[in-house]
């Protein structure tokens, strides 16, 4: 039986957990979304936007790299060149706390795509809804359409180039053989036209395969653009671009104090330089493109990642390595050379886009405007549930001195067995605490349990290494914390709190079998 998550029919939800329809959904999300049911085509397609006129409202464009920490020259390091970068920053705003959603990217993606925590909506588990088993799907409800519909909707010629795709949820292709063949099952078909996310997807990264310059002079004169750019930011890789690899000094890097000194560690931090520096490049190389074809007058150009890098600790972890990403944003109206040190929640970028879009924002998103006079955030939610087969649970509340995690499932070793454990440098880091060799901090990442809660002081620890959640002087600010994120997950109604279904870890189970060690797959098996 297919079962569409938050399919709504009579005031109740079908979806496809194992709690009870009326536990899924906050009181507040659930109003929010029924209320567009009546009027569902009006508010999104007509009166969602009254657009002026195209030459009104700006060209936008997303420069969305993968994998990637903020070891940038405007951030402040300098061992590696980022001028391309820098000069964005320059010539416009530089945010140094922006957090993502999550640490991994489906879910990171699938949050920013509908402006909505991954959690509220029931599309945070990674990579979720592949059809690789019958009744896995989860699709969104009618009445709840992406960041790039919205814009489509609201007179924008929307394009995507890149192959990321990997949302948590089922959405129509315009290539639904491209869809059958890369899920091995039947194609989504769109219902009709608005039900399509871009205008035009091409699928290789970019700029690889340079079509920037046709896509930019195939766009329509009485439509402003926007356009998302793919790169592969940390996940660049030699073979793949032709950019010389090794060209940063393993010598020449910080190793930061949670990770043992060795070559191999080494070596993926001057990999990850490298990585950066042609990112850079690239950016370079779409600036210079956009300016060739004219789209430097009236265009707002947005830089970003949706986590950090593949290190134990970054990716899909909720530290700082993991979630604070760099943010820069340039063009018409925005402030130049300045920075922002408030917090940002990476769903905000998505509140940001609509309002310079001059597009109200659906009631069912959750960010905000961060270009708002009255913008606010006095702390920033991230999440991380399952990743491919490891299933886990973490919530961590940043404020702007404080951050608190709770781990949810304490029996868990902090290396679940997961993607990254062929890599060189887990198995020297593995090998090295075997051997008695690592120091306490060093051997944290490496413990067989889980302490229930951290809190880390990150004006005087920004490495997040000393954990206050047992010191009592800190008692006060970990008791705010935790009230903090019980209230959050109450009002948001946290989709993460329930099992995944039968049929959903069935799914998983397709695909890494012998990975998927954990006991909830014995259900499923």
């Amino acid at each position: 039986m297919q079962v569409e998550l938050l399919y709504f029919k009579m005031g109740r939800i079908h979806e496809q957990y194992s709690r009870p329809p009326a536990s899924h959904l906050s009181l507040t999300m659930r109003r929010n979304i029924l209320s567009l049911a009546p009027l569902a085509l009006v508010i999104l397609f007509g009166l969602l936007a009254v657009p002026a006129l195209a030459a009104d409202r700006p060209n936008i464009v997303w420069i969305f790299a993968e994998d990637m920490n903020d070891w940038m020259g405007c951030y402040g390091d300098d061992t590696v060149p980022t001028p391309n970068i820098d000069a964005l920053a320059n010539n416009g705003v530089r945010f140094n706390r922006a957090y993502m959603p999550a640490g991994v990217c489906s879910a990171t993606r699938s949050a920013i795509a509908l402006g909505a925590m991954q959690t509220s909506l029931g599309v945070h588990n990674h990579r979720s809804s592949r059809q690789r088993y019958p009744g896995e799907e989860i699709r969104l409800p009618k009445e709840v359409k992406t960041v790039y519909q919205t814009l489509r909707a609201g007179g924008y010629h929307v394009i995507n180039y890149g192959p990321k795709s990997d949302f948590n949820f089922l959405w129509a292709s315009q290539n639904e053989k491209e869809l059958k063949k890369r899920n091995g099952t039947s194609a989504i078909p769109a219902a009709s036209e608005s039900d399509l996310l871009y205008d035009v997807n091409v699928l290789p990264w970019a700029p690889s395969n340079d079509l920037l310059p046709g896509l930019l002079a195939a766009c329509p004169d009485d439509k402003p653009v926007f356009l998302q750019l793919q790169l592969r930011g940390g996940k660049n890789n030699g073979k793949f671009s032709g950019f010389p690899q090794g060209k940063t000094s393993a010598e020449d890097v910080e190793v930061v104090p949670y990770y043992a000194d060795l070559p191999s560690v080494r070596n993926e931090i001057a990999h990850h330089y490298d990585c950066i520096r042609q990112t850079d490049e690239e950016v370079g190389q779409i600036v210079k493109t956009l300016k060739e074809h004219g789209f430097d007058k009236n265009t707002i150009v947005f830089f970003f990642t949706d986590h950090g890098m593949k290190l134990p600790r970054h990716k899909q972890w909720l530290y700082e390595g993991s979630i604070r990403v760099p943010l820069v944003i340039a063009g018409p109206g925005i402030p130049v050379g300045t920075t922002r040190d408030d917090l940002v929640s990476g769903i905000d970028i998505t509140a940001a886009t609509l309002a310079l879009a001059g597009i109200n924002q659906p009631k069912y998103m959750e960010a905000k405007d961060f270009f708002a006079d009255d913008y606010k955030r006095d702390y920033v939610i991230s999440a991380r549930d399952r990743c491919d087969y490891t299933i886990e649970r973490v919530r961590a509340v940043t404020g702007q001195r404080f951050k608190y995690l709770r781990n949810f499932k304490t029996d868990r070793p902090f290396m679940q067995p997961q993607y990254r454990d062929g890599e060189a440098f887990m198995k020297d880091l593995k090998a090295y605490y075997k051997a008695g060799k690592m120091n306490e901090i060093e051997s944290f990442i490496m413990s067989e349990t889980r302490v229930p809660e951290e809190l880390y002081d990150l004006e005087n620890d920004p490495h997040e290494i000393h954990n206050l959640a047992n010191d009592p002087a800190y008692r006060e600010q970990l008791e705010k914390c935790r009230g903090i994120l019980n209230a959050w997950i109450e009002q948001t109604g946290d989709q993460g709190q329930y099992d995944e279904s039968v049929e959903s870890l069935k799914g998983v189970l397709q695909q890494w079998s012998k990975q998927a060690v954990n006991p909830e797959y014995d259900k499923a098996r």
